[in-house]
């Protein structure tokens, strides 16, 4: 069946914690390649792929091989959340005489192919899809490459060999994160063009430098490129390249090596090495600190919200907040879910639908049935009786669960029981239904307290600030506890909205440093202080933490 957009970015987070965790205790491994496909994998495990984590063995599964075998701590923590073994069991990662080895061995059930010597896995796994092809078998294999791995010849004769024999029912990713063992990727053995300096971020955003689809095209592939960091574009991008008949498929997946935390993007030093004890809360705090932003575009062009949606697009939103009102439950009227079903074709984006509509639980399919990712409605027109019935068709259609409550609105005790099962509390922040209001001030200490108490109730969703939410305060109301900020005029009534979406992100961080300093200061003082600094070597980065430790008086 699968899970909704929410839960797999949360089952990512518990795999990337279980890596850090993992690779921490062993004092060695692969962090940052097995963070570059983490999302790769969650869409694999948690959307895709056919399995029984109860029965490793199950002859109609499909298989998963991953031939940069390197990156297994990846691929163990991904096994651990999907239940093929305890998660504590990813501490005895690299020990003697555990089946969590350095490489996937097939000793650890679940495991399809003994990783090690790159340049293998394709070779490998063309094998396993003309063996299904032969015994009729309706499976599919799915591998996971890398770009220093495709320095190897192999690879490359592997390539003819699945063009050659029209193997399509495979799919292939390349984790495309431009490093390898020894440095960068274009430095080596370029498969785009070679890099100057070490500056990656200018070619991983130019596509006219963009080289390595047209060397899998030239081998007779069907090539699919993404942002292997985007959820929907690789769960997208399957879906295409499981109907692609006749031909081989690759998914090129841009990625960032070590993704999600700061000091290891795009840093060769974590291709394998491990996070010292004393920093593994930091990293986890980190990791638990990841956010997103969503424009609101019924702040735009009302009459042209095609256009709007584009701008969303080309911006880089994490999602979009579509605000139905219905003119009874607030004074103004929007849309409903007739031009979501319009909008929906224009854009992989996730769709927020906030509700703020009278007797929800009467309308909710239609929005379902309209493409929406998340619902949310209001607490107000709801009681448990009929929120339980929103929740279980939410939940059965992998449309994510979201509560919201208006500035006057306390959660109801009622509300904290639908707390484990939630994707989303959205606090507002302002009156629904009125425009150009200012951000309430209360909120503040509201959405603080309410993040405290969601914690005791075993909360894993995101707390949404909705309504003012501009650069000015988007800092604050992350170390509120808010981790989705929804912009209205201060993003989508912008120019650029590219531009200012970047602006929030970079006021986001400034915030999230700030707290992780003060997190190593709290659990080591100073000298855990700059530890924490001086690992920040790639980009600015550690300039702008010493600034903020200097303020703080940390140093």
């Amino acid at each position: 069946m699968g899970l909704n957009y929410y839960q797999i970015k949360r089952k990512i987070l518990k795999a990337r914690k279980l890596v850090i965790q993992g690779t921490s205790a062993a004092g060695s491994g692969h962090p940052g390649g097995s963070f570059s496909m983490a999302e790769i994998l969650g869409c694999l495990f948690y959307k895709h792929l056919k399995y029984d984590p109860k029965n490793p063995n199950w002859e109609e599964r499909d298989k998963l091989i991953l031939s940069k075998g390197h990156a297994s701590p990846g691929l163990f923590s991904n096994m651990a959340t999907a239940g093929y073994f305890d998660p504590d069991d990813v501490l005895t990662l690299r020990k003697f005489g555990s089946k969590l080895q350095g490489h996937p061995d097939l000793k650890c059930p679940g495991v399809e192919f003994c990783g090690g010597s790159l340049g293998i896995g394709l070779s490998y796994s063309i094998g396993n899809a003309l063996a299904a092809r032969i015994d009729g078998k309706d499976h599919r294999i799915y591998t996971v490459i890398g770009d220093g791995e495709s320095d190897e010849g192999q690879v490359w004769e592997a390539a003819m060999t699945a063009a050659k024999y029209k193997i399509d029912n495979m799919t292939v990713f390349l984790d495309r994160n431009f490093i390898q063992q020894d440095s960068y990727t274009e430095k080596i053995m370029p498969l785009d063009e070679e890099l100057l300096g070490n500056d990656l971020s200018e070619m991983w955003k130019d596509a006219s430098r963009w080289k390595t689809g047209d060397k899998w095209r030239s081998f007779g592939w069907n090539v699919i490129e993404i942002d292997g960091h985007r959820i929907e574009q690789i769960s997208d991008a399957i879906g295409r390249a499981n109907q692609t008949k006749g031909l081989p498929s690759i998914i090129i997946s841009r990625t960032i090596k070590g993704k999600g935390v700061e000091h290891m993007e795009d840093n060769p030093q974590w291709h394998g090495k491990a996070p010292k004890p004393e920093m593994v809360p930091i990293i986890e705090d980190e990791l638990e600190s990841q956010f997103m932003i969503a424009p609101s575009i019924i702040a735009g062009d009302m009459s042209n919200l095609d256009k709007e949606v584009k701008r969303c697009d080309d911006g880089r939103a994490d999602y979009i907040h579509l605000d139905v009102m219905d003119g009874q439950f607030v004074p103004n009227k929007t849309f409903d879910h007739t031009k979501i079903k319009e909008l929906r074709p224009l854009t992989l984006i996730p769709f927020d639908a906030h509700l703020m509509i009278n007797e929800p639980v009467k309308h909710v399919r239609n929005y379902i049935d309209a493409g929406s990712d998340i619902i949310t409605v209001h607490a107000e027109v709801c009681d448990e009786s009929s929120f339980g019935e929103i929740s279980d068709m939410l939940r059965s259609n992998q449309v994510g669960i979201g509560l919201a409550i208006n500035p006057d609105t306390e959660l109801s005790e009622w509300c904290y029981k639908f707390a484990e099962l939630l994707d989303q509390i959205i606090i507002m922040s302002v009156v629904p239904g009125k425009s150009g209001q200012k951000f309430i001030e209360s909120t503040h200490e509201k959405t603080r307290r309410i993040a405290k108490d969601l914690r005791e109730y075993k909360f894993e969703g995101y707390i949404e600030a909705d309504g003012g939410v501009n650069l000015e305060n988007i800092g604050v109301c992350f170390e509120d506890g808010a981790r989705a900020f929804v912009g209205g005029s201060a993003i989508i009534g912008q120019t650029d909205v590219r531009m200012i979406i970047k602006e929030f992100r970079n006021q986001v961080l400034e915030s999230r440093r700030r707290l992780l300093i003060k997190k190593a200061h709290e659990l080591g003082g100073t000298g855990l202080v700059n530890s924490w600094i001086d690992l920040h070597v790639v980009g600015e980065k550690k300039d702008k933490l010493v600034q903020i430790a200097k303020e703080l008086g940390f140093q």
